[in-house]
């Protein structure tokens, strides 16, 4: 069973104990790979005016996609969850097991005036994490750290597959995309010691190597997307 402990030892604090030759090889092989600018959908999804819409992803480790998110100019709200499965098995301990049916995941509550949803997505196969590893991210292994999008409705549906064809068709990835597109049949959320993990944490060794490399890339890369301020889960979100 996977734990939480478990990705506080990660590979960069076990290098220390192998030698340079070892940290140098480590660092070619990080989970927080090179970013890969791509290209906005060019299916119609222009920002408008309009309520609140939710997005629901996964890739990878729920900590630094939450901590991406919370960046993004237009973003309302992130929370880190789980999304697959029933609500029965939506707690850390089960998912872990990778048997659950459930991807860690992140719910983002995002102003469509101000950003849209093919933009989400844009930042998702740019920063977000890396779409063409099957059932993994980096040294996070399992069903639980696949790759999905988790559609509403057929317009989130239409963008996604449309997009997914618009990247392939472009090898912009040396790799196909293996993000799966899937109907959201409900979001749990995650334990509250996960919330705003990257920001609450930012000198573990874990978000230290994975994730804040994301941040900066989101910054250099689509720095029209970017804000400094983040926004945080928020007490309220927490109960």
């Amino acid at each position: 069973m996977k734990t939480l402990r478990s990705r506080w030892f990660s590979w960069p604090s076990i290098t220390l104990f192998l030698g340079a030759g070892a940290v140098a090889w480590q660092m070619s092989s990080s989970a927080a790979e090179p970013a890969v600018m791509v290209a906005p959908p060019v299916v119609d999804n222009a920002k408008a005016p309009g309520k609140l819409q939710t997005a629901v992803l996964s890739g990878g480790c729920f900590w630094g996609v939450q901590g991406v998110y919370e960046h993004v100019r237009g973003v309302r709200n992130v929370l880190s969850g789980y999304a697959g499965g029933s609500r029965g098995t939506a707690d850390y301990e089960t998912v872990s097991t990778g048997t659950t049916g459930h991807a860690e995941s992140v719910q983002i509550i995002f102003d469509p005036a101000v950003v849209s949803y093919g933009e989400l997505l844009q930042v998702f196969f740019s920063v977000a994490h890396d779409p063409t590893q099957l059932n993994h991210q980096g040294f996070d292994r399992g069903t639980q750290y696949r790759s999905a999008i988790f559609f509403q409705d057929e317009s989130q549906k239409r963008i996604a597959a449309a997009y997914i064809e618009q990247l392939n068709q472009s090898k912009v990835f040396a790799k196909p995309i293996v993000t799966r597109i899937d109907p959201l049949k409900g979001f749990y959320k995650a334990e509250a010691y996960h919330q705003d993990y990257l920001i609450n944490n930012p000198n573990d060794g874990y978000i230290v190597w994975n994730d804040l490399p994301k941040i900066e890339n989101l910054k250099k890369m689509l720095p029209g997307y970017y804000r400094p301020q983040a926004v945080t889960v928020g007490e309220l979100a927490l109960r």
